[in-house]
């Protein structure tokens, strides 16, 4: 996490944090149940994190960013997933260059010009028809799942472009500021209540062309990053949240075994054998499972750096490692809870959130078994379905 761990002061937000100290914050916020209550991260949060350097983490140094590595980038996410999910989910959205990237570089001059700490959310489906004028792309319509949408400075929204009755060509993603973008807030879930994964609603705005983007098309920017696989990477800050949670778990578990007994009057229960084997067994799975998944980061940024692509089999890897160890991280939170005993299943226990909050993670369309078939399909030198790769 080398240049992340604290930041220096930037021009957008005048203060200087540590990580160590906000992810205390977080979690001790998190913990008295203000983000899940209130259906979102508070803004001085969001604050906190462009003062650390979350959101200019991946934008080009000559845009006041810092370029750092995707690796370093998921070990930030994974860190601050650890004090809270929800929080962990929000700051992820700090990979947003990988997609803006795809912007012409004016647009992009425009976004940053008074600085790098620039906070993106999106609503992308379902796609909505929108007339194309001279002026460019009327934006009409709803979308969901906009996860932080209410701490954004841009928004960008699918739009299906249409002149008279014929499609423009394929589906993009038109990018506005914030203030012209109503939120409705319709999030109410079993895990990862904070992340304000909110519906979007907007009448009649026109938004330019150069404003607007291809979600997953390559990026004409020089930079390394713009070379590495977006939609994989878009997986990856997602995943690595389940990753952070499932840590806290077991760190949680660690820090309550030794002292934790029965009521009943039996052994604490870092002093019993079932329990010994359990932890050891789930510690386990979940460090293979991590450490493939940040093999896979690597090995893909190695072969970028030689200023190659990354190899379809990297690419699958990246994918397959991503399902596998969001999988494991919620099975992993389970076992803690299961062995943390009746204390764990109350509702502001930890553990439930920890368990509710993974679980929500394996959900997203980016961790199901279609990975799996389309990974095992490419075992067996079959091709995969189109967007896989």
């Amino acid at each position: 996490m080398s240049g992340l761990s604290r930041m220096s002061i930037n021009t957008q937000v005048n203060v200087e944090i540590n990580l160590d100290d906000l992810c205390k914050e977080i979690r001790e916020r998190a913990c008295a149940g203000e983000f899940d209550e209130q259906g979102y991260v508070s803004i001085d949060i969001i604050d906190k994190l462009k003062a650390l350097g979350v959101y200019r983490a991946l934008v080009p140094m000559r845009f006041g960013g810092e370029e750092c590595s995707p690796h370093q980038f998921c070990e930030l996410i994974e860190r601050i997933s650890m004090a809270d999910g929800s929080v962990g989910w929000v700051a992820s959205f700090g990979m947003s260059p990988a997609y803006l990237g795809c912007l012409p570089e004016q647009t992009l001059e425009e976004i940053y010009q008074d600085g790098p700490d620039v906070v993106f959310a999106a609503g992308i489906f379902p796609p909505q028809a929108s007339e194309v004028t001279d002026d460019g792309i009327v934006v009409k319509g709803r979308w969901k799942f906009s996860s932080g949408c209410l701490g954004a400075d841009i928004i960008g929204v699918g739009v299906a472009p249409i002149k008279g009755n014929e499609t423009q060509g394929l589906p993009r993603i038109a990018v506005l500021p914030a203030h012209q973008v109503q939120v409705e807030m319709t999030w109410d879930t079993v895990g990862l209540k904070g992340t304000g994964s909110h519906d979007l609603v907007v009448d009649n705005v026109v938004v330019k062309e150069d404003w607007t983007f291809v979600r997953g098309v390559a990026s004409s920017l020089p930079e390394p990053f713009f070379r590495y696989p977006s939609l994989s990477f878009a997986t990856q800050v997602l995943t690595v949240v389940g990753i952070g949670v499932a840590h806290a778990a077991l760190e949680e578990f660690k820090a309550l075994a030794p002292s934790k007994s029965s009521i009943t009057g039996g052994a604490e229960i870092a002093n019993r054998p079932v329990t010994q084997y359990e932890f050891a067994q789930a510690e386990a799975e979940f460090q293979a499972a991590k450490s493939w998944f940040y093999q896979s980061i690597d090995a893909a940024w190695d072969t970028i750096l030689k200023g190659q692509k990354a190899t379809p089999e990297q690419i699958s890897n990246m994918r397959l490692s991503c399902t596998h160890a969001a999988r494991v991280a919620a099975k992993v939170t389970r076992k803690m809870q299961m062995l943390a005993g009746m204390t764990a299943i109350y509702t502001n226990n930890p553990f439930s959130r920890y368990v509710n909050d993974a679980n929500v993670v394996t959900q997203h369309a980016f961790m199901g078994d279609a990975t799996l078939l389309n990974a095992g399909a490419m075992s067996f030198g079959l091709k995969p379905t189109p967007g896989y790769l």
